[in-house]
């Protein structure tokens, strides 16, 4: 078995034993798990290593592109202008953003955006990943081009833009970047080591993402250009190498370019959980809380073609798309190749797991899965 580090109650000690058998197998390099019930930290734990050659050990301050579970910060932060009274999740985005309303997007509402129904998943061709580096040109580009269906008829993830589309209505209503928003009123008060992208001074603590392994080819289909999944994927990040690059430490996306670990997203996240407040810090209400639950759609997702249920900016269970996430008030998002946060309202519990070595999936994988059956069973018998 190798040595995990951190803090687990004895009750939970079965998901520490989890964790250092993956390690012990090869299954993870290196990764970070936390579980809060109540504002209480009952696992905090770490271990593994931070390159392939497993020279560097992952630390209790290492952090990693957390990729799409980046979206459960960022939509937070358009929860708060909510909150605040600034943003209306039934208002037109063009009222915000004006420049969206072209080629018919005039109808479009901050919840299709919030929901991934606004018909805007991706870039339209040419796009190339390296062109979403100038945030201004690329969010332009976006609300420039029409939507690919009728926005709030069904959601079509929005991998690698959502944080574009919300980051520029935080940036309209707030008058700062996502970045500095989520520095300045989330991050900093609550005390998380999270940030979009990464600063400098951090780079050497940031674990290098590893690709999963390449799966068998499969016989498929010829692909329909027209199609909202292949429009999507083709205006979508496909290479995960993007993450060991300099220019994407130093860009902005609210998408999936999240710096933090387990610890920093559930400190985050966790406010969800615990009446809007973490770290001491009220960041939400009760009731803006309550507007997650406004289920928007429900059915086949046009492009990860599984069944998923979406609240205003966050998923909510699933049982045929998503069986690894529990029942009840519970919301959710997790990332390429495994990380994931879930959110219990009713048990005031977070689960938080990031990762350095992929697994195949976008939404989770089989590693997480397995780790949120053995936190609940843990939980049920608490």
């Amino acid at each position: 078995m190798t040595e995990v580090h951190g803090h687990v109650d004895n009750r939970f000690s079965a998901v520490s034993d989890a964790l250092a058998k993956n390690l012990a197998d090869g299954v993870e390099v290196g990764a970070s798990l936390v579980v809060d019930i109540g504002g209480e930290t009952v696992v905090d734990i770490w271990g593994g290593h931070r390159d392939a050659a497993r020279t560097r050990p992952w630390t209790e301050d290492t952090i990693v592109t957390v990729w799409s579970s980046t979206k459960t910060v960022t939509s937070l932060a358009a929860l708060m202008l909510v909150d605040r009274g600034l943003l209306d999740p039934y208002e037109r985005v063009a009222r915000y953003w004006p420049e969206f309303a072209a080629n018919g997007k005039d109808a479009v509402e901050v919840r299709h955006l919030l929901s991934h129904t606004s018909g805007v998943s991706a870039w339209e061709q040419p796009f190339a990943a390296e062109d979403s580096f100038d945030l201004a040109a690329s969010t332009a580009k976006l609300a420039a081009q029409p939507a690919w269906w009728e926005p709030g008829t069904a959601s079509g993830y929005h991998a690698s833009n959502f944080g574009h589309l919300v980051g520029e209505l935080v940036r309209r209503v707030s008058g700062r970047s996502l970045t500095d928003f989520v520095a300045e009123e989330i991050a900093g008060p609550a005390g998380a080591d999270f940030q979009l992208g990464a600063r400098p001074a951090d780079h050497g603590r940031i674990a290098t993402m590893l690709s999963p392994e390449a799966a068998p080819p499969a016989e498929l289909p010829p692909p329909d250009p027209g199609s909202v999944f292949t429009k999507t994927l083709m205006g979508s990040f496909q290479d995960p190498a993007i993450a060991n690059t300099p220019e994407w430490l130093a860009a902005e996306n609210g998408a999936c370019n999240g710096h933090g670990n387990a610890r920093s997203v559930a400190r985050i996240v966790s406010a969800l959980a615990l009446g809007g407040v973490t770290g001491g810090v009220r960041l939400l209400h009760p009731e803006t809380i309550e507007l997650i639950f406004d289920e928007q759609a429900h059915g086949p997702d046009l492009f990860l073609g599984i069944p998923l249920r979406w609240g205003i900016g966050y998923a909510l269970p699933e049982p045929e798309g998503t069986p690894f996430v529990p029942a009840g008030r519970v919301c959710f998002w997790g990332g390429w190749g495994g990380s994931l946060i879930i959110v219990d309202v009713e048990r005031r519990m977070t689960i938080s797991y990031m990762m350095n070595q992929m697994q195949p999936g976008i939404i989770g994988s089989p590693v997480s899965a397995a780790y949120c059956d053995v936190i609940t069973a843990c939980a049920a018998g608490a």
